[in-house]
């Protein structure tokens, strides 16, 4: 198992294998990468911020959840968003998000560093991303990185502040339409599990 373990695989083995259970998975560097079991407070915040986004969107845009993200120059990587917003038409068999604009990551403690150690420098590759969106599940906090010209600016937004969108798909979101109804105040989502 040891050896077959350690063989690094490309994006098309990857979409064709079937791990046999209902685990999710990522392509990471050529290696299967297991993901953890998405909490419930992560769900809630990836359904509303599609939600706010969808009711907006005009077609042929379209938000699309759980995205497979693949990268055009790397054959050994293939992530998982929790949304991604692209106004190219989809086609039946399409794996990835074709063309995204837009990458939304809802993270916890435990998945930050991979997240902006590994996916966000991919990302940043790709040609027709205009902005990354970081939401926090653990409190009200939102980090959107946006292309320039020339280079990539950073805003970091908490409670009240509006998700500067319009660059890419025409309109902001505010950061309380990402959180309604949600008491983040009772503390750590899982205290003994890493979650997504």
């Amino acid at each position: 198992m040891g050896e077959a373990a350690l063989r690094r695989i490309t994006v098309e083995e990857f979409l064709s294998w079937d791990s046999g259970d209902d685990q999710r998975y990522e392509l990471v560097a050529g290696a299967i990468v297991a993901m953890s079991p998405p909490s419930a407070f992560h769900g809630a915040i990836a359904a509303k911020s599609g939600a706010a986004i969808a009711a907006r969107l005009e077609a042929p845009c379209q938000v699309i959840s759980e995205a497979g993200i693949r990268l055009s120059w790397r054959n050994d990587a293939y992530y998982q968003a929790d949304l991604a917003i692209t106004c190219t038409p989809l086609t039946r068999g399409d794996w990835a998000a074709p063309n995204p604009i837009v990458i939304i990551e809802v993270f916890s403690p435990s998945t930050m560093a991979h997240d902006k150690a590994v996916k966000l420098i991919d990302y940043r590759h790709i040609q027709s991303v205009q902005a990354i969106v970081f939401i926090a599940s653990e409190e009200k906090r939102v980090e959107v990185w946006r292309r320039g010209t020339d280079l990539w600016t950073v805003v970091e937004l908490e409670s009240g502040g509006m998700v500067p969108l319009s660059e890419a798909i025409g309109f902001d979101i505010p950061v309380e339409a990402l959180y309604e109804g949600l008491d983040l105040s009772q503390g750590s989502e899982t205290p003994d599990l890493q979650s997504r």
